[in-house]
């Protein structure tokens, strides 16, 4: 059993199975994506951080950093929200489209840069 899947193990059932389909949305949107744990939780990194998320009480954060939140900011506007998070609340199912695109957003972001890095 890896850290993720620990990480994961430690919440009640529901929970856990919300993480583990979040985790599945994730790597699917980000397949070479490497995932890890950082900040004492599940992420995600592809040429830089691409995604977090955490479990909690009553939602699941997901942390996309400030310029994934930024470039959503309309899509996520009925979910509670931050300049770096969204919480997705555990009794409505998870936005798969919506949570795809802000992964798929972040991993194009990330290899821009590394782009840009290599032109100058």
């Amino acid at each position: 059993m890896n850290e993720v899947d620990q990480y994961i193990a430690a919440f009640p059932k529901e929970t856990a199975a919300l993480l583990q389909e979040l985790r599945k949305i994730i790597t699917k949107a980000a397949p070479k994506a490497e995932e890890t744990i950082s900040y004492k939780m599940p992420a995600y990194k592809y040429h830089g951080a691409v995604v977090y998320f955490a479990g909690y009480k009553n939602h699941i954060g997901f942390y996309p950093t400030g310029s994934g939140i930024k470039a959503f900011t309309k899509e996520i506007d009925g979910y509670k929200n931050s300049k770096g998070a969204v919480q997705f609340p555990l009794d409505q199912p998870l936005p798969v489209k919506l949570i795809t695109r802000m992964v798929q957003f972040k991993v194009k972001e990330n290899l821009q840069k590394v782009k840009m890095k290599k032109r100058k």
